[in-house]
């Protein structure tokens, strides 16, 4: 089998750091949740760092031999490594810095670099503990790897954009559209999942009614996704009318979750909460008090994504859902960091549109577009 797009998971530890040293990787097929191959391995006397980042060189290794054509996201707990992987930390200690060129050299270009907590990387963990007791974790069937392609050979969206052809596979056409206006809206306050989840006022309705009119002839439209949550429930609605279609719901879209702060303004939550404010400024791993990270929504959306790419591959497919989600999918397609996430503003019932081809590349097509 041809993998589009792979996970791979990495970790690595030190019992005494430096002391008796191993680390752990996987490569995980992201629709089925499939690992792909995995390998623990021992390395002597070295330090928790060094481990680590063994073990992300060994898991873009064993991407390059399973999945060679496949776009690549790498997660780890280590907050170092991906910070630095990704360019936003120095990499200053000279046993990590011949590490990090190799693993440089192994990352596709576009590679995305995900922190987790601990809890989330329990597979690498355990192949590296394993390692160094022992203890032999068996492996779950692979499929036989494929042989990669010629280093010259450029991709089918290169082709395209370069004018040397027509794509040999249409692409997938994910076609995002923001609900339309609610009370919460017009006031700027902070609405998402788990607060009062507010209805459309008479504009929003108004609003997904000239959505719905546009995404009439945009062209053949496969399939109409939409979140679970009321307001982007009654944009859909408008949609699935105009274009008769059944609307599939999926939690993936909804919007993150604000916690306590759902139904304030900005500037109330900067009175009352000036500290945990600062905090989710700085960092889309912090989450508002009660509420959910960035990062969690971003790895929850990007499942929904994988899920609508196996089940529609070169079809079009419209997504009804919010702000966040629409924003961390242009985030990826751009490969821009996350704190890009504070410098995009989406309009009420606004078009979004991406490609996502068959090697995994994607190509922002429209963002913003009021109808």
């Amino acid at each position: 089998m041809t993998y589009t797009h792979v996970i791979v998971e990495a970790d690595g530890g030190s019992r005494g750091n430096p002391g008796p040293a191993a680390y752990g990787a996987l490569v995980r097929d992201p629709v089925s949740g499939k690992v792909i191959a995995q390998q623990g391995k021992t390395l002597g006397i070295a330090t928790n760092n060094v481990a680590e980042y063994s073990g992300l060189v060994a898991g873009l290794e064993l991407a390059a031999e399973y999945a060679p054509d496949a776009s690549i996201e790498v997660r780890m707990d280590s907050k170092l490594v991906i910070e630095q992987m990704a360019g936003r930390w120095k990499i200053k200690h000279p046993d990590l810095q011949p590490l990090a060129i190799k693993a440089q050299g192994l990352a596709p270009f576009g590679t995305e670099w995900t922190w987790v907590p601990r809890a989330q990387n329990s597979a690498a963990d355990a192949l590296a503990n394993n390692a160094l007791d022992n203890v032999p974790i068996p492996l779950q069937p692979a499929d036989v790897p494929v042989a990669a392609k010629p280093a010259a050979e450029p991709s089918d969206l290169e082709k395209s954009v370069r004018g040397w052809g027509p794509v040999a596979e249409p692409p997938t056409r994910l076609i995002f559209l923001r609900h339309g206006e609610t009370p919460h809206t017009a006031e700027k306050r902070f609405s998402g999942s788990g607060g009062d989840n507010p209805g459309l006022s008479e504009t929003g309705r108004t609003q997904a009614l000239a959505a719905a009119e546009y995404l009439s002839r945009v062209g053949e439209v496969d399939a109409l996704v939409v979140s679970p949550m009321r307001r982007t429930q009654e944009t859909a609605a408008a949609v699935a009318a105009k274009l008769g279609l059944e609307p599939v719901v999926d939690d993936g879209w909804r919007e993150v979750a604000f916690g306590d702060w759902d139904g304030h303004t900005f500037a109330e939550i900067q009175e009352k909460w000036p500290d945990a404010l600062n905090a989710w400024l700085e960092s889309t791993s912090v989450a508002p008090p009660g509420g959910e990270s960035f990062d969690t929504c971003a790895r929850r959306a990007r499942s929904a994504r994988d899920g609508l790419l196996a089940r529609y591959p070169g079809k079009t497919v419209v997504v009804v859902t919010h702000v966040t989600p629409i924003k961390l999918m242009v985030r990826s397609v751009l490969q821009a960091p996350m704190s890009s996430l504070f410098r995009m503003e989406l309009r009420p019932a606004t078009i979004t549109e991406a490609h996502w081809y068959a090697d995994g590349l994607a190509s922002l097509r429209s963002f913003n577009v009021v109808p």
